[in-house]
C-alpha cells in the first residue's frame, strides 16, 4: 500500500460515488467497447480498464487506490483481469467501481474448435452413465451419474483425475459421498456448508476445486457430520432428515454443481459467523473470536487467510485476515486439537480505518461474513526444512502463529525456529510474554524483538528491516549446511524490501515465502 493524500480514504471514495457526479464521462450511458477503443484510454488522466468483460473508467479512482496509481496503470487500456486476480481478486470491484462502469467489451467472433476441447487449461471429457433410482440404504448398487475426466495441461498427460459423487438414504439420514480418487484428502481440504436447505460441499485438490451444490429436496437439521477416508480419498457428508420421509431425489443442482475447475476461477463463498468475544491484546489490537454456523465444516489451513465482508454505507467492503490460535500452546507432546467451531482473528484497530472501526463497533452476537480460506502456502515447505526463519512486522505476526505451532508440534526434522519480530514500540509487541515463555520452554525456538521507536529504557535491538540488520540474524550459511525456509509477512514495503535483502544475502526464491493477500 502507498500513503494516500488527505481526503482520499475509502469513506471519501464512497461519498464521491454517492454524490451523483458523472464518474464515467458518458452522462449515464453504457456503451460497447472494442479493443481498439479500450487501448486509447491508457493515460493517468484518461484510464479505462477491463475486468471480466466489463470496462471501467478508473481515472477518478486513481488517487483513492490504496495500491497507488502505478499499480492501476499496469492495466491501463487493457484487459486487467489476470493482474487483478494475481493481486486481489477478493476485492468486490463491482461494488467499489459501479459508478465508473463504461460498458461491456465487444465480443469477438470465435473460430470453431478443432480436435481436443480445452477449458481453463484443461482437456475435458465428460461421460454420462445411465442413471438409476438411488433410494437404497447401501452403496452396493449405486451407479455414479457423472464421471468427469480431466487431463491437465499443467501435468503430464498420463495423470488422470476422476471426480464424481453419489448419495443414498436411510429412514433418518442422507449421505452424500464424494469419490476424489486422491490419497491426501484431509479435513482442511473439505469445506461443507448446509444452510436453508442448500448443501454446498467443496473439495480442494492443489490448484483445483471440485464442487457439489444442490438445493435439497427436503429440510434437514443444522447438524452436519463429515467423514473422510484419507487412504482412499472418499468424503461422506451426513445430513439428518427433519422428517422421516423417503426422498425421491437429492435436490436441484445449482450453478457450478458437479464441476472441477481451477480454484481461482471459483468465486469466493461466504457464510455468516457470530462474534462471541473480543479481548484486548495490545493498546490497539484485539483478538476476535467468531463462531461458525452449525451446518459448516471449515478448517483454515496453516498459512492461509480468510476474507471478512461488511456493508459500509451501502458499499461492500472486503479485507483479508489470517486466523490465529486462541493462545500459543507451550506443550507440544500432542498435535493441537482444533474444536472446528471457532475462528480467531488478531486485528489491529486503526483510528482512521473505516473497516477496522466498523469491526470494533460490532457487538457480541452480531454477525459478519467470512469467506473460504485462500493462500498458496504448503506445509510441505516446512516439513522438508531443517531451519525455519520467520520475519514479522507488526500484525504480520498473525500467519506466524499457526506456523510456529505446526513447526514445533509436528515437524521433528526442524533443528531451529527463529522469529525476528519488528515493531515500533514495546507496547506494540503482540503476545510478548507467550513468545518469551515459548523460547524458555522449547530450546529449538528463539525470538528477537526489534523496535524502530524504542524508549530510552529499551535494552534490546533497535532499527528497521535492513540488509545489515538481517545479516546479523539470518546470514546464509553454506548451502550444504541446511535446508532453510524463510517466511516473511508485514506491511507491503516491509515484505518487498525484506525479500530483496534476503536475496542479497544469498537466499534463493525457493527458500523464501512471502505472505501476501
Amino acid at each position: 500500500q502507498v500513503p494516500l493524500k488527505p481526503g482520499r480514504s475509502l469513506m471519501d471514495w464512497i461519498r464521491l460515488t454517492k454524490s451523483g457526479k458523472d464518474l464515467t464521462g458518458l452522462k449515464g450511458r453504457l456503451i460497447e467497447v472494442t479493443e481498439d477503443e479500450l487501448a486509447k484510454h491508457n493515460k493517468k488522466e484518461d484510464c479505462w480498464i477491463c475486468i471480466r468483460g466489463f470496462v471501467y473508467n478508473v481515472t477518478p479512482y486513481m488517487e483513492y487506490h490504496p495500491g497507488g496509481e502505478d499499480e492501476l496503470m499496469k492495466a491501463a487500456g487493457t484487459d486487467g483481469t489476470d493482474l487483478f486476480d494475481q493481486v486481489h481478486r477478493w476485492v468486490n470491484y463491482e461494488s467499489m467501481l459501479k459508478e465508473c462502469l463504461v460498458g461491456r467489451m465487444a465480443v469477438k467472433p470465435i473460430a470453431a474448435a478443432k480436435g481436443d476441447i480445452y477449458f481453463n487449461d484443461c482437456l475435458l471429457f465428460v461421460g454420462m452413465l445411465p442413471e438409476k433410482n438411488v433410494l437404497a440404504s447401501s452403496t452396493k448398487d449405486l451407479t455414479p451419474r457423472l464421471i468427469l475426466v480431466v487431463f491437465s495441461k499443467l501435468l503430464s498427460l498420463d495423470v488422470l483425475l476422476q471426480k464424481y459423487y453419489d448419495w443414498f438414504q436411510t429412514d433418518s439420514l442422507i449421505t452424500v459421498v464424494i469419490y476424489t480418487k486422491q490419497k491426501d484428502v484431509n479435513a482442511e481440504l473439505v469445506i461443507v456448508d448446509c444452510q436453508d436447505k442448500r448443501l454446498r460441499g467443496e473439495i480442494i485438490m492443489d490448484d483445483y476445486s471440485y464442487l457439489v451444490e444442490v438445493d435439497l429436496d427436503h429440510a434437514v437439521s443444522e447438524d452436519v457430520t463429515v467423514n473422510i477416508a484419507e487412504k482412499v480419498g472418499k468424503v461422506e457428508i451426513i445430513l439428518k432428515k427433519k422428517d422421516d420421509i423417503h426422498w425421491k431425489m437429492l435436490g436441484q443442482p445449482c450453478e457450478g454443481h458437479n464441476t472441477l475447475i481451477k480454484r481461482t476461477d471459483r468465486g469466493l463463498f461466504y457464510r455468516k459467523c457470530k462474534l462471541v468475544s473480543k479481548t484486548e491484546v495490545t493498546h490497539d489490537t484485539k483478538l476476535f473470536c467468531l463462531m461458525l454456523p452449525k451446518g459448516t465444516h471449515l478448517r483454515v489451513p496453516t498459512g492461509q487467510h480468510v476474507y471478512l465482508k461488511q456493508i459500509i454505507t451501502g458499499t461492500e467492503v472486503v479485507k483479508p485476515y489470517t486466523p490465529v490460535l486462541p493462545f500459543l500452546p507451550l506443550d507440544f507432546q500432542e498435535p493441537p486439537h482444533h474444536d472446528g467451531v471457532h475462528i480467531y482473528l488478531m486485528i489491529k484497530i486503526y483510528s482512521c480505518g473505516l473497516f477496522t472501526q466498523a469491526l470494533d463497533h460490532l457487538q457480541i452476537e452480531d454477525y459478519i461474513s467470512v469467506s473460504n480460506p485462500e493462500g498458496n502456502f504448503k506445509k510441505s515447505q516446512v516439513q522438508t526444512s531443517e531451519d525455519l526463519i520467520l520475519l514479522a512486522g507488526g500484525t504480520g505476526f498473525t500467519p506466524m502463529v499457526k506456523l510456529l505451532n505446526f513447526a514445533l508440534a509436528e515437524v521433528s526434522s526442524l533443528r531451529t525456529v527463529k522469529l525476528i519480530f519488528f515493531n515500533k514500540t514495546e507496547d506494540d509487541i503482540l503476545w510478548r510474554n507467550q513468545l518469551e515463555q515459548l523460547a524458555l520452554k522449547d530450546e529449538r525456538f528463539e525470538v528477537q524483538f526489534i523496535l524502530s521507536q524504542p524508549t530510552k529504557d529499551w535494552v534490546g535491538r533497535q532499527g528497521k528491516i535492513s540488509s545489515s540488520l538481517l545479516s546479523e540474524f539470518v546470514k546464509r550459511r553454506s548451502r550444504k549446511d541446511s535446508k532453510v525456509l524463510v517466511c516473511i509477512c508485514g506491511p507491503t514495503p516491509f515484505t518487498e524490501q525484506g525479500v530483496q535483502y534476503l536475496k542479497d544475502l544469498g537466499y534463493s526464491q525457493e527458500e523464501i515465502h512471502a505472505f501476501t493477500a
